[in-house]
This record gives C-alpha cells, sequence and structure tokens, in this order.
C-alpha cells in the first residue's frame, strides 16, 4: 500500500500532518479533562445550590467580610445545603509564616476549632486542629477541613478549603443558623511543630458573622422603585474603641405612602472593617417636632426624645446582604399615620484608636409608590420589659420565656392567618441565646428563629429560609377537632456569673430584654404579644423565701420589685425556685394593638401554654452513618 502519492505537494503533507497532532492534543485533553462537579478541582457552587449543579470554573463564593480591624484579612464564603457543606476562603494581604481561623461558643481562643496554615521553615502545611483549656494548639485525629486551593494572587495570598457543617468529631463546632464567632490570627515566625503553637502567644482577633444564610433566589425590583439615603453627615469617627452616633432625618413633607421593597448597608470606602452595624429607626408619630441632631448616642446632649424612635424600618449588621421584601408585601413608608422623622444609629468598632477618620455610612432604602398587595408589619414577642421578670446573679444558664398566647392569635390574627418571613432578635449584656418557636395544638411544629451562640454586639434582622405561617385557628392532629390559634414561645439564655446581684428585666444595658422583632405580612392591628409572671405569684415567692431564709415577711407594696430581688440572699435553693416559678406560675398577657392598647378581653393570670411535643433535629450526614475515613495527618502544600 502506497502512503504517499508521488504527485502530492509539500502543503498537502504539512496540513495533513497538523491535522493529525491537533487530532492527538484533543484527545490527550479530553484523557485529562477536569471533573466539573468536583468543588476540589475548581467547581462553583452558587447562592442555593449544591456544587454538582454548578459550571466548571472558579468557585462562586456569594458572602464576604473583613476579619481584621486594618482589612488586610478578608473572608468569603458560600453554602450548600444539598450537601450540607460550607466553603471558605481567606484572602491575606500579606502572607508571612500562616495563619489559623477558628471557631468557639464566645470567640475564645480555648476550645476552639480550628483550621491552621503553617510553615516549618522548609514546607508549608495546611491542617484541621483544636486548641485545649490554655489555648494550645493540637493537630485533630481526623482531619474534617478539605484543602481545594492555596494560591498567590496579585491582592496577596489565597487559601480556599470546605468543611461539614457537622462532622461528629467532638473537637469540631457544629455550624448551625445564627451567629458564629470567627477567631483569627497570624503566624510571623516558622513553628517546626503545630504542638509548639499557642492562641495566646500569636496576635488574634474576634468576628461575628451568620455563615448559614437563606437559599432563596432575591426577588426582582419594580421599574419604578426609587431610592432614599440615609446616611451618617460626615461624621468624623472618635478616637476610641466603641462609639454609637446617632443622626436624626427627616423625610420631605406631605410624602405620601410607599412601600419599601429592598434596602442596603452603604459603607464609605476604607471603613469597612470599622462600621460594624446600622439600623434605622422611625420616630413615633404622635411627636410632631424631633429636635435635630447628630452626635453621639449616649451623650447628655442628645434631647431626650430621641428615645420615642424606636420603630425599626432596616437594620445591617457586618458581613449582611442586601435585605428584600417578599414580592407581595412591603413596609410603609410615609403617608398618614407615619412620621416624618427617622433616626439612623451607627455602631462604630475601632480598636484600633484609628483618627481623623471621616464616615458617611447609611442605609440606602429602596421605595415604590406602586403599593404591594399587602403592608408588612413588625410585631414584638417575647417579654414585657418589666423588673417582675429577672435573672439570678452567678447563673451560668438561665433561663426566661415570653409567650404569644392561643387566646391573642385568635382575638387578634386575620382568619387566614400571617406570614412571618424575617426577625431580629434581641437580648442585653447577659444573653447567649434566643428561640422561638411555633406551637400548634400544644405540638411544636416550626423554629421561626434560633441562635444558640447570640451576641448582643452582632445584630440584623435575619431573612428566614421558609416563610412560617401562624394561624388563628388551626386543625388538630387527628383533623376531627379545631384547636384555638397557634401559640408561639421565645426563649432567652442568660450567663451572670459576672455578676453578684440579680438583673431585672428593663431598658438599661445592665437591665434585660427578650424579644424576637418578627417581620411579616399582611399587617394586623397586633404590635405587641408579649408576656410576664403575674405579679401576685412573684410577690408569694418573695413571701416564702424570706421565711425560708429566716428574715422577715415580705414588705409587698412597700418596697420595688428591684429592691426585693436585691435584698434575697442568692443560693442554688432560691433561684431553683424562681426558675420554677416563671415555667408554672400564671402569666399576664400583653396583646396589644398599635395604639399600645390592650385588645378586648382578660388578659391576667393567664395559663402557661403547655408543649406537649418537641420538634427533634434532623439528623447530619455524619450521624447517619455516612462517615468517609479522613486522614490523621495534615496537607502538605
Amino acid at each position: 500500500m502506497r502512503i504517499l502519492n508521488k504527485d502530492l505537494r509539500l502543503q498537502d503533507v504539512t496540513l495533513m500532518y497538523l491535522t493529525v497532532l491537533a487530532t492527538l492534543v484533543v484527545i490527550l485533553v479530553a484523557s485529562y479533562k477536569v471533573d466539573p462537579v468536583s468543588p476540589s478541582r475548581g467547581s462553583s457552587p452558587s447562592k442555593g445550590s449544591s456544587p454538582s449543579s454548578s459550571a466548571s470554573g472558579p468557585l462562586l463564593l456569594t458572602y464576604h467580610m473583613p476579619l481584621d480591624p486594618r482589612g488586610h484579612l478578608q473572608l468569603a464564603w458560600n453554602v450548600s445545603y444539598a450537601l450540607q457543606e460550607l466553603y471558605l476562603e481567606v484572602r491575606c494581604t500579606e502572607m508571612k509564616h500562616g495563619l489559623v481561623l477558628g471557631m468557639s461558643d464566645r470567640g475564645e481562643l480555648t476550645n476552639a476549632d480550628l483550621v491552621v496554615l503553617w510553615n516549618d521553615g522548609h514546607q508549608s502545611y495546611f491542617g484541621d486542629a483544636w486548641s485545649d483549656s490554655e489555648g494550645r494548639v493540637s493537630l485533630d485525629s481526623q482531619q474534617d477541613y478539605e484543602l481545594i486551593e492555596a494560591r498567590q494572587t496579585p491582592e496577596g495570598f489565597s487559601l480556599l478549603f470546605k468543611r461539614p457543617f457537622s462532622t461528629c468529631d467532638p473537637h469540631d463546632y457544629i455550624i448551625e443558623e445564627g451567629t458564629v464567632h470567627l477567631i483569627y490570627g497570624v503566624l510571623d515566625r516558622p513553628i517546626s511543630t503545630l504542638q509548639q503553637l499557642n492562641l495566646s502567644q500569636i496576635e488574634t482577633g474576634l468576628q461575628r458573622a451568620l455563615l448559614l444564610r437563606p437559599d432563596t433566589p432575591s426577588p426582582t425590583l419594580p421599574p419604578d422603585v426609587q431610592t432614599l439615603m440615609v446616611l451618617a453627615p460626615d461624621v468624623i469617627i472618635p478616637t476610641q474603641e466603641t462609639t454609637y452616633w446617632c443622626h436624626i432625618y427627616q423625610l420631605p413633607p406631605n410624602m405620601p405612602k410607599n412601600h419599601i421593597v429592598m434596602y442596603e448597608s452603604v459603607v464609605t470606602p476604607g471603613n469597612e472593617a470599622i462600621v460594624h452595624h446600622m439600623e434605622v429607626f422611625e420616630c413615633s408619630p404622635e411627636m410632631a417636632v424631633v429636635p435635630q441632631y447628630s452626635g453621639s448616642c449616649d451623650s447628655k446632649m442628645k434631647p431626650s426624645s430621641l428615645n420615642y424612635c424606636r420603630h425599626v424600618l432596616a437594620a445591617w449588621a457586618m458581613g449582611a446582604e442586601s435585605f428584600y421584601y417578599p414580592p407581595d408585601a412591603g413596609l410603609p413608608l410615609g403617608g398618614p399615620g407615619s412620621s416624618r422623622y427617622l433616626r439612623l444609629e451607627v455602631h462604630y468598632h475601632n480598636p484600633l484608636l484609628i483618627s481623623g477618620r471621616k464616615d458617611n455610612s447609611g442605609i440606602r432604602l429602596y421605595y415604590t409608590p406602586s403599593l404591594r398587595r399587602y403592608d408588612a408589619g413588625i410585631m414584638e414577642l417575647g417579654l414585657v420589659y418589666t423588673p417582675v421578670m429577672a435573672i439570678p446573679p452567678r447563673e451560668q444558664s438561665f433561663q426566661l420565656t415570653g409567650y404569644c398566647t392561643s387566646k391573642c392569635t385568635q382575638t387578634a390574627l386575620p382568619p387566614g392567618g400571617i406570614n412571618i418571613f424575617a426577625s431580629q432578635l434581641h437580648t442585653h449584656l447577659a444573653g447567649r441565646g434566643v428561640r422561638t418557636v411555633l406551637l400548634r395544638a400544644g405540638r411544636e411544629v416550626e423554629v421561626v428563629q434560633e441562635d444558640k451562640h447570640y451576641s448582643t454586639h452582632y445584630q440584623t434582622i435575619r431573612m428566614l429560609r421558609s416563610m412560617v405561617t401562624v394561624l388563628p385557628v388551626s386543625v388538630s392532629v387527628s383533623l376531627s377537632l379545631w384547636s384555638r390559634g397557634d401559640v408561639l414561645l421565645t426563649k432567652c439564655l442568660y450567663n451572670t456569673e459576672d455578676r453578684s446581684k440579680p438583673t431585672v428585666g428593663g431598658f438599661g444595658i445592665m437591665e434585660e430584654m427578650c424579644v424576637n422583632y418578627v417581620h411579616y405580612y399582611p399587617r394586623t392591628q397586633l404590635e405587641l404579644c408579649k408576656s410576664n409572671v403575674d405579679p401576685g405569684y412573684l410577690q408569694k415567692y418573695f413571701s416564702f423565701i424570706n421565711r425560708f431564709q429566716g428574715g422577715d415577711a415580705c414588705s409587698c407594696g412597700q418596697t420595688s420589685v428591684t429592691d426585693q430581688f436585691s435584698s434575697l440572699s442568692w443560693d442554688s435553693f432560691s433561684g431553683e425556685v424562681l426558675d420554677s416559678l416563671y415555667s408554672t406560675s400564671p402569666i399576664s398577657m400583653a396583646c396589644n394593638q398599635s395604639t399600645a392598647r390592650l385588645f378586648p378581653g382578660d388578659w391576667e393570670k393567664q395559663e402557661v401554654p403547655v408543649v406537649t411535643s418537641q420538634l427533634q433535629r434532623p439528623p447530619y450526614p455524619c450521624e447517619r452513618g455516612n462517615r468517609p475515613t479522613k486522614s490523621s495527618e495534615p496537607t502538605v502544600l
């Protein structure tokens, strides 16, 4: 067989050769093609999708925030609920000899779950680690942090990795919805072994974030949307660690009713690591005039009328995304019955005492004159601000519960009920956890919002992954009997180990609150659905404890409740009896209309709602036997 024709030109031979060569290249590339669904090889899990549903390419990290006050360390991340995994990237502008990122209950350096990048002077390593009660670091025997990529970029160094929400490893933090306390550190010298590292001996810091976010797509804004900028006016950030700055903003005169459909933060470039959180409040419509003021919220020069600007319109905290209202609801702005005055509150966190920094940060409100089908409303759940609800001193964990009873929901809600789509949890300094749950016919059916690691220093309005419907009348489990309205329980957990006196409920920062501001639609006249223990039963408690401790009989009515709490000799017995009183005694209900008046009815000495069945958490994949074998050695870079 003849391979070449004698008349074949050199040009034809060259073309044939190049064609064969190109075919071989295509075959070779196809043989070594990267699996596009493997996150460790460059897939990109978009918001609300699993990595396997994404096209190949750089990992798409939707969320981001600065870690340190200088902005040298940045964190970016995304979530896969389908795989129950978290993808994180730490970006460092100037890498020295390694870094540490960790999670702990309250941001402690001790008993923390860590991921560490370190260098021994010759080689770099990446590993899953933990710290003991003294901050000493050890390599975890179960390596659950999986390195995806470590690379140098024009902006610095990037470390990309992933981890399951739960690993069933006792040294690992369980990543749940709610606040996560992140600790970080930079290694400025090599270490021969990880055991040489003690977190107390390196430069570290603390940041808070909501790592798990709703996976619902953002609604489309209407074509006639307008914006309103509520900004701080050329504030020179004070040279102190913590400042709360208040500024009064006045709406245009005779502004008609609009619907707020979305809002977002506006942070002055360069101040991203200092502007910690911001809120916009509407002032009371009953105040015809609110004095102009721009200054410290704690200043004695602040007009007292600003204390009546407390109706939350918007709240943002570092790392939070834009907030969207549901497509068929909007928050009223302007029109009859509203106030022309708004109060902007900005929290500056300036631990480095940077001076001379100017700031114009604030909130951008998006609103539309084309009113949506429903007005959105805000309702307060939890405990009434009253000293009858108190926490004993030296308590590691003390729980108080506020009730929105079936009688109130049956009285105040429309026949179709309401839909809760967001909430803002609130306590003061002793608060450690908050949980609001929906009860139907005595059974827990849905958690509205829960934060097991709550911090008063990190407050924002949190979108729910799915809306919660609260009904005025519901069908019992057997579907044969109609039951009364739904119940909403809000439980708050407190720690007072550092206090020698009882902490009573109230407005002061050293007093306590237990509140969930739920955002819902359609708006109703029910603005407050809260409770407190019946005062008469509390007086019985004081009389019993006084007699038990050998003191005088209770001088009820002659001494304030706060003084009566303070006069007790606190021990484990008096605390346990108070806890029992709060759990079983009748309650007084505040089932209030927007006029601050109670709905018609008898709201005193109401029975405490009974929980007949509690929700059980679904098992994590590792609890179902899906525990792949993990390496016990670090990854060598």
